[in-house]
Protein backbone atom coordinates (compact mmCIF):
# COMPACT_ATOMS: atom_id res chain seq x y z
CA UNK A 1 0.00 0.00 0.00
CA UNK A 2 1.44 3.30 -1.35
CA UNK A 3 1.59 6.58 1.15
CA UNK A 4 2.65 9.81 0.56
CA UNK A 5 5.39 11.58 2.21
CA UNK A 6 7.08 14.53 2.64
CA UNK A 7 11.05 14.64 2.47
CA UNK A 8 12.74 17.73 3.26
CA UNK A 9 16.32 17.52 2.07
CA UNK A 10 19.11 19.79 2.98
CA UNK A 11 21.82 19.97 -0.05
CA UNK A 12 25.35 20.76 0.88
CA UNK A 13 26.29 22.59 -2.24
CA UNK A 14 29.65 23.99 -1.15
CA UNK A 15 32.17 23.03 -4.53
CA UNK A 16 29.14 21.75 -6.52
CA UNK A 17 30.37 21.85 -9.79
CA UNK A 18 26.95 22.96 -12.15
CA UNK A 19 23.50 24.27 -11.22
CA UNK A 20 21.91 23.44 -7.74
CA UNK A 21 19.00 22.31 -10.68
CA UNK A 22 21.47 19.62 -11.26
CA UNK A 23 21.56 18.39 -7.88
CA UNK A 24 17.83 18.59 -7.04
CA UNK A 25 16.78 16.50 -10.13
CA UNK A 26 19.54 13.32 -8.82
CA UNK A 27 18.14 13.73 -5.76
CA UNK A 28 15.04 13.38 -7.22
CA UNK A 29 16.45 10.03 -9.35
CA UNK A 30 17.68 8.25 -5.81
CA UNK A 31 14.36 8.49 -4.75
CA UNK A 32 12.67 7.02 -7.77
CA UNK A 33 15.10 4.60 -7.58
CA UNK A 34 14.02 3.29 -4.53
CA UNK A 35 10.23 2.71 -5.63
CA UNK A 36 9.17 6.10 -4.53
CA UNK A 37 6.99 7.99 -7.20
CA UNK A 38 8.08 11.80 -7.03
CA UNK A 39 4.95 14.21 -7.32
CA UNK A 40 6.05 17.92 -6.45
CA UNK A 41 9.42 19.17 -5.79
CA UNK A 42 9.92 22.73 -3.98
CA UNK A 43 13.08 24.53 -3.39
CA UNK A 44 12.88 26.73 -0.74
CA UNK A 45 16.44 28.42 -1.47
CA UNK A 46 19.62 28.82 0.36
CA UNK A 47 19.26 29.43 4.45
CA UNK A 48 21.92 30.24 6.69
CA UNK A 49 22.61 27.93 9.74
CA UNK A 50 22.22 28.92 13.22
CA UNK A 51 25.63 27.59 13.51
CA UNK A 52 28.20 25.80 11.18
CA UNK A 53 27.57 22.03 11.41
CA UNK A 54 30.47 20.00 9.79
CA UNK A 55 31.83 22.85 8.39
CA UNK A 56 28.83 24.01 6.45
CA UNK A 57 27.36 27.68 6.99
CA UNK A 58 24.63 27.18 5.18
CA UNK A 59 23.09 24.68 2.89
CA UNK A 60 19.99 24.85 -0.02
CA UNK A 61 16.60 23.22 1.45
CA UNK A 62 14.34 21.33 -0.97
CA UNK A 63 11.21 19.67 -0.34
CA UNK A 64 9.88 16.11 -2.03
CA UNK A 65 6.25 15.13 -2.41
CA UNK A 66 6.32 11.69 -2.97
CA UNK A 67 4.44 8.15 -2.92
CA UNK A 68 6.02 5.08 -1.63
CA UNK A 69 5.94 1.65 0.07
CA UNK A 70 6.78 2.29 3.89
CA UNK A 71 9.18 -0.42 3.71
CA UNK A 72 10.90 2.59 1.03
CA UNK A 73 11.83 5.10 3.78
CA UNK A 74 14.76 3.05 5.04
CA UNK A 75 16.05 1.80 1.85
CA UNK A 76 15.73 5.55 0.42
CA UNK A 77 17.07 7.02 3.83
CA UNK A 78 20.05 4.66 3.70
CA UNK A 79 20.69 5.58 0.07
CA UNK A 80 20.86 9.26 0.91
CA UNK A 81 23.02 8.73 3.47
CA UNK A 82 26.05 7.70 0.79
CA UNK A 83 25.26 11.11 -0.68
CA UNK A 84 27.83 13.52 -0.35
CA UNK A 85 25.88 16.12 -1.52
CA UNK A 86 23.02 15.51 1.06
CA UNK A 87 23.77 17.19 4.49
CA UNK A 88 20.91 16.76 6.67
CA UNK A 89 16.84 14.36 5.39
CA UNK A 90 14.22 14.39 7.30
CA UNK A 91 10.78 12.53 6.38
CA UNK A 92 7.46 12.37 7.40
CA UNK A 93 4.20 11.15 6.16
CA UNK A 94 1.34 13.26 4.99
CA UNK A 95 -2.12 12.64 5.85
Amino acid sequence: MSRKYEGLIILNTKGVEGSVDETVASVAKELETEGAKVGEIKQIGRRKFAYNAQHLEAGHYVTYVFSAEPAAITKIQARLALNAKVHLQHFQRVA
